[in-house]
């Protein structure tokens, strides 16, 4: 697959004012390579990989599910970058992984592999700021943009220190809580990125929460983009690829009109 800068990537797609669309899809689920596909292929900027964990703590019952049935079916670190070294997809890929992935392959050698696979980004929900130099400095020495999360409640000071090490973009959690669908886009979701992008001239993106294509559009009045993991995954487990699709092509839509934009 092409090497897509992350950074670079997404700098010129918001240049061109355009909203980033990013969708989660969990590694080795059924149908993720084509899910992938069909995401880029209807309008997604980059596209966020699941590693599957056995106790994924910021994750609700919609990636949970798709993890265990990912692990059931035999996923694996190896087997899912097999796949996408396959990919032809020409945009970047960012893996989520929590930190015992990272651990047990030990910072160099994990960052290494999926560099040579062709993913351009890391996020790792479970490692602290203060906790991560060794992992991003590997991460750096080895082209993957560590992606950091800035936190509703984290204070000004802090979000500073997350946006100055965060490459690619900075993730804003959307909410308090794990991953899934709400009826409604919770207020801190803007009021976090808007506060990240006081302090950063990266892309700020919006996850977690982030429900439908209304509540994107939403989130896009004042983020750079938005991550959608839920909504997306219970499509593919639920009604399969072909669903993936149409769901990426309306939330593309939604956030492609103008922030002034009524809805009824």
């Amino acid at each position: 697959m092409a090497a897509v800068l992350l950074a670079k990537h997404l700098h010129e797609v918001r240049s061109r004012g355009r909203k980033i669309l990013v969708p989660y899809i969990t590694g080795f689920s059924a149908g993720w390579i084509d899910a992938i596909r069909v995401a880029v292929a209807n309008g997604a900027d980059a596209i966020e990989v699941g590693i599957p964990f056995s106790d994924p703590i910021m994750d609700g019952p919609v990636i949970q599910r798709a993890s265990s049935e990912a692990l059931r079916r035999g996923a694996t670190l190896n087997g899912i970058l097999d796949g996408i070294r396959e990919l032809d997809v020409e945009v970047p890929i960012v893996v989520m992984c929590y930190y015992n992935t990272v651990f047990r392959a030990g910072h160099e050698r994990f960052a290494q592999t999926i560099s040579a696979a062709g993913v351009r980004g890391a996020i790792v929900p479970d490692l602290p700021l203060e906790e991560s130099v060794d992992w991003c400095a590997a991460a750096d020495a080895a082209g993957v943009a560590t992606v950091m999360l800035a936190a509703p409640t984290a204070p000004d000071e802090r979000l500073a220190r997350i946006a100055d090490r965060s490459r690619g973009f900075v993730y804003a959690v959307g909410l308090l809580g794990v991953t899934g669908e709400r009826e409604s886009l919770s207020a801190s979701a803007t009021t976090i990125a808007r506060r990240v992008k006081q302090v950063t001239d990266l892309p700020v993106l919006v996850g977690v929460g982030v429900s439908d294509a209304r509540q994107a559009h939403e989130a896009c009045t004042i983020a750079d983009g938005v991550i959608q993991g839920a909504s997306v995954m219970r499509r593919l487990l639920d009604e399969g690829v072909d669903a993936v699709g149409r769901y990426i092509a309306e939330v593309r839509t939604a956030i492609d009109q103008p922030a002034t934009t009524t809805e009824g």
